[in-house]
């Protein structure tokens, strides 16, 4: 005799895991790619009820991976137990995709960076300020998030970020933050942002290849844009033929 199901949902999840392992994540709904995640610590209970709570209150797959611990135990039926298998995933994932890029050139390869990028910072309900530092072959050393909340010009140290840059002994630097609504165009502040850090770099003999701004599924590239080339060449004749002040 076939062997009855040990609870209510144990066909439905053995039905979920077999989709899985036949084709990937091909076909699954986000509510059931939570519920998936969720029975990897729920041994006996129903979870899609608890998945669906949990993409309504988080409206996205990426937004309930990112959720705070604690918010996301306020979706009913989900605890401090079972949540393991959402925050494991992400943990994973960001660590695989950082694993990936550091020692490679990004400045050839921006695609894994950006890929990294988008997924570690793009949902972020705060801005998050991130610098990559490389070594004289462009090669990953490092990536830190140095800042967290709105991105201004007084909020940003330049000889913060300069000192991180010489702890990891890198001759230049990516930098990138995330825009939380969505859209990547740099405001006002962003530049003014970028353009002291550029300057603060020159100074100390360190090159700002790039600031990516991520959005939601897009960027916008400084270096793509020429902002970095004209900045540079600020440096090098200041704004009127004259050379700058460094920036404090």
């Amino acid at each position: 005799m076939d062997r009855k199901p040990d609870h209510p949902g144990a066909g439905h999840r053995q039905r979920l895991r077999e989709r899985f392992l036949a084709a990937g994540l091909d076909g699954f709904l986000d509510y059931e790619v939570i519920e998936l995640l969720l029975t990897l610590a729920t041994p006996r209970r129903d979870c899609k009820a608890a998945a669906k709570l949990a993409l309504k209150k988080f409206k996205t797959l990426q937004g309930v991976l990112e959720a705070d611990p604690r918010e996301l135990q306020e979706v009913p039926g989900i605890g401090p137990t079972n949540m393991l298998g959402i925050k494991l995933i992400k943990a994973v994932s960001d660590r695989f995709l950082a694993k990936k890029i550091i020692g490679k050139n990004v400045i050839a390869n921006s695609r894994d960076l950006y890929t990294y990028l988008n997924g570690a910072i793009r949902d972020k309900t705060r801005e998050c300020f991130m610098a990559i530092f490389l070594d004289s072959k462009n090669r990953v050393l490092a990536m830190d998030t140095l800042f967290e909340g709105t991105l201004t010009a007084s909020g940003v140290y330049p000889r913060e970020v300069i000192r991180a840059a010489l702890q990891h002994h890198a001759a230049a630097i990516i930098f990138a933050h995330n825009h939380p609504s969505g859209e990547p165009r740099p405001s006002a502040e962003d530049v003014a942002v970028t353009r002291q850090l550029v300057f603060a770099g020159r100074v100390m003999g360190i090159t700002v290849h790039e600031h990516l701004i991520i959005g939601e599924n897009h960027y916008y590239s400084f270096a793509d844009q020429g902002h970095l080339a004209r900045m540079n060449s600020e440096f090098e004749t200041g704004p009127a033929g004259r050379s700058p002040q460094p920036p404090k």
